[in-house]
């Protein structure tokens, strides 16, 4: 049997700070998506959530909130919490229930509404939650991504012109994206110039934190074929693993390596998209393009090469060759990013895959990625959650 299932339709929510409930911003991707499958609501035997920690009880059920608010029609359904790898884990989820036989065509969705600044844990004393131990000890979002650029800059010589460099490309792909936040250009200027928030990263080099919804009508190839879609986006790879100690890179919450269970050291993040090249059957020198966890312009130099784009310290020559930038060798965040969309955290996996399809099926635009036939995204969800998936034309 294949492993394989097919994207059908797609919708998103575009980002922004639109200060509504989070059930809106689902339910207008989700309509977004059935319309682009041709498949009607009440078609769909599965329906899988990503959860949003921020909004209440309603967050916790995101699966049923989103049937509800579509209109009961006894469809199976799910809800999968991943930090911002639970887009992923809410598509495994749909994926499979159809491989499984009992069911042929599911809707996906993620939608999110987020605090003014940057996230948090809630509040309490919860020396055990691994999250709030962080914040408690100081390590704030910005403060980790930081910590990210320092080694980088220790280890390879990046500075800070590189990751401005970065969100100069970033941005003008961004421009392009009608659902994206930020829709400007940028100069290197601008981008050093801007406020300092936790050295070496300015507030350019940072992504926001956003409102937005996605949404994926997903099915058995079997269903696809009949319903007459062509050209065909296939889920090639979905990949959800967990480090392995001893983790040759130290990742908050985890703070300490344990040396005694591993003689040799290993990169969590590249094994990540290890794990999805494996299933698929592929490698880095088969993709188009990528989307990638950028939380920070300095983290997409990291991606470049854990997705295996080059070799380590290699990456800020590859950006600078322009092989990342649209028209170049294997453009990276096409859509713009989270440097122009900001997290919305359940539904930014979602969303990348949104890209993904529009790209494989040759619908980008001006920012089409020429003959793109596979494509692959890489996120990092705090607690040990990865995820990539691969999609394939």
């Amino acid at each position: 049997m294949s492993g394989e299932v097919a994207i059908l339709g797609v919708g998103l929510h575009p980002w922004g700070k639109w200060g509504r409930n989070f059930i809106e911003y689902g339910l207008h991707a989700a309509r977004a998506a059935l319309a682009d499958a041709d498949v009607e609501w009440r078609d769909i035997q599965f329906i899988s959530g990503g959860a949003t920690m921020r909004c209440g009880y309603p967050g916790y059920v995101a699966g049923a909130t989103f049937a509800q608010a579509l209109g009961w029609q006894g469809a199976q359904v799910n809800t999968s919490y991943a930090a911002c790898a639970t887009g992923s884990q809410a598509l495994a989820a749909a994926r499979n229930r159809i491989l499984s036989g009992h069911c042929e065509v599911a809707l996906v969705v993620g939608a999110d509404t987020t605090p003014k600044g940057f996230l948090a844990p809630a509040d309490g004393y919860r020396p055990d939650d691994p999250d709030w131990a962080r914040f408690h000890l100081g390590f704030t979002n910005p403060t980790y991504f930081a910590l990210y650029a320092r080694r980088r800059m220790a280890l390879y010589g990046a500075t800070e012109r590189d990751f401005a460099a970065v969100k100069v490309k970033s941005a003008a792909a961004g421009c392009e994206n009608p659902n994206a936040r930020y829709r400007k250009t940028v100069t290197l200027e601008e981008v050093l110039g801007s406020p300092m928030v936790a050295d070496p990263l300015r507030l350019l080099n940072i992504c926001a934190t956003s409102d937005g919804g996605a949404a994926l009508v997903v099915s058995s190839l079997d269903y696809a074929r009949r319903h007459g879609r062509h050209p065909l986006v296939r889920v090639a790879a979905i990949a959800c693993v967990t480090p392995r100690f001893a983790n040759a890179e130290v990742e908050l919450p985890d703070i300490a390596t344990d040396s005694a269970v591993a003689a040799e050291a290993h990169s969590f993040r590249a094994s990540i998209a290890a794990e999805a090249y494996k299933e698929a059957n592929i490698g880095p020198e088969d993709l188009s393009l990528a989307e990638v966890y950028d939380l920070s312009s300095a983290m997409e130099l990291d991606w470049y090469e854990h997705l295996g784009l080059c070799k380590s310290g290699e990456a800020e020559g590859l950006l600078h060759s322009g092989a990342t930038c649209i028209g170049g060798r294997v453009p990276v965040n096409p859509s713009g990013g989270l440097a122009c969309f900001g997290e919305a955290v359940p539904a930014q996996a979602l969303a990348q895959i949104c890209e993904l399809t529009w790209q494989l099926r040759g619908q980008s635009g001006t920012r089409q990625v020429t003959g793109a036939t596979v494509g692959i995204t890489a996120n990092q969800g705090l607690f040990g959650h990865g995820s990539s998936v691969i999609l394939k034309r």
